[in-house]
């Protein structure tokens, strides 16, 4: 179980890009488009599994295990394939939700196959996805250790209860990073980046769904049940300490550059590029605060009409085995979603992959599992009101 040095790897995350058109394309898919809605007993295609063994995978770049030797290899997959002679033609083609959304919504909306069996996106994203009836329901029978091993945590989500149509890929926390030396005290609190010494030196993400949860759990509100008011008091805290010049602006990913420059010295931040940063810099820490973090999860689903759905149901419960769920952790460092692999990885005869089992970040504590919660998603007659306004107020 080799992995290569943290400080050659880039983070997935830092390849995404924010785009302004999430709101818009919310409302669309959304807003009383009826016909865009498909029913059960229209969803499923003929499953060829049996006689064609094969099967298409769309997901983001840089969020699997890869040789390194050789970059064209991906170990774990390269392994399926091996046992069950099912080839995989794996590609990296989602770069954006909202963009991805646009790609093969047209075939979803008019009962059109995707040419794709299997897909990753955001759980934010899956919510939509499961609300118009773009995707399957899976069958457990085919994924006993799905059953077996999913994380507690993650096992029901609002959008989804039950993970019945979703299975996470991976995990992650929304929180907050910070340069403990440049700083010089801790950061315990969401409302620890309101004080005067940050004045001008924090950053918010920009994009809505990644970043209100976090706000939300700041005052105390239970993100599973957040409610409209919520959201409101939550734009009125940040238009006050954007005109008050305490939030220096708002990021995507480059909130990376700013923290390793110094040039901010906390920012709301995601679990997986901390560790990245943190090969780097030990200086830089991750903080669950004490009021709560939002865990959130890119999740696998079976779009509708795909004609290998068997193969798909045996590919996802493979990554669900504890021992290839640790190769992959591994690699990614995100949070995974099988904590049976935290015991495989502390037995990795390598000190590195071995560290790995310790780091809360991709196996989270206890202490931390207390305080980590899925959001309630923005539903889509929600979308176009917050997004104009939270857009409004960032400037998008």
């Amino acid at each position: 179980m080799a992995l290569p040095p943290k400080n050659s790897r880039l983070s997935r995350r830092t390849l995404l890009r924010t785009l302004g058109g999430g709101a818009l394309l919310g409302g669309l898919a959304g807003c009383g488009v009826r016909p865009a809605y498909v029913s059960p007993a229209d969803r499923a295609g003929a499953d060829v599994s049996a006689e064609d063994r094969r099967l298409t995978w769309a997901n983001w770049p840089l969020y699997i295990d890869v040789d390194d030797a050789d970059e064209t290899r991906r170990p774990t997959l390269d392994t399926f394939e091996k046992r069950t002679g099912i080839s995989v033609d794996y590609v990296e083609e989602i770069n954006d939700n909202d963009e991805f959304f646009g790609k093969i919504s047209p075939s979803l909306m008019n009962r059109q196959q995707t040419d794709r069996d299997l897909i990753v996106i955001s759980d934010w994203m899956c919510a939509r996805f499961v609300r118009l009836g773009w995707v399957q329901e899976m069958d457990r029978t085919r994924q006993p250790h799905v059953t077996r091993y999913l994380d507690p945590l993650l096992r029901s989500p609002v959008f989804d209860p039950g993970r019945e149509f979703t299975v996470p890929w991976q995990s992650g926390i929304t929180g907050i990073a910070y340069n403990r030396r440049r700083l010089g005290r801790e950061i315990r609190q969401v409302s620890d980046l309101w004080a005067d010494d940050l004045k001008g030196r924090v950053t918010l993400l920009s994009g809505l769904d990644e970043a209100f949860a976090l706000l939300m759990q700041g005052n105390g509100v239970d993100i599973t049940r957040w409610t409209a008011d919520d959201f409101q008091t939550v734009c009125e805290q940040v238009e006050r300490r954007v005109d008050s010049g305490h939030i220096r602006r708002f990021t995507g990913n480059d909130y990376i550059k700013d923290l390793s420059s110094g040039d901010v010295l906390a920012c709301q931040a995601y679990s997986g590029d901390v560790i990245q940063l943190q090969a780097d810099d030990p200086d830089i820490e991750f903080v669950v605060p004490e009021e709560g973090a939002e865990l959130w999860s890119e999740s696998l689903m079976i779009p509708n009409l795909a004609r290998h759905k068997t193969s798909a149901e045996r590919l996802i419960d493979y990554y669900y085995e504890p021992e290839v769920a640790a190769d992959l952790a591994a690699w990614v460092n995100y949070v995974c979603p099988v904590p049976a692999a935290q015991d495989v990885l502390a037995s990795a005869k390598d000190e590195e992959t071995a560290a790995l089992a310790e780091d809360p970040l991709i196996f989270p504590d206890s202490a931390m599992r207390e305080r980590l919660s899925i959001a309630r998603d923005i539903t889509s007659e929600e979308r176009v009101d917050l997004g104009k306004r939270w857009n409004e107020i960032v400037g998008l």
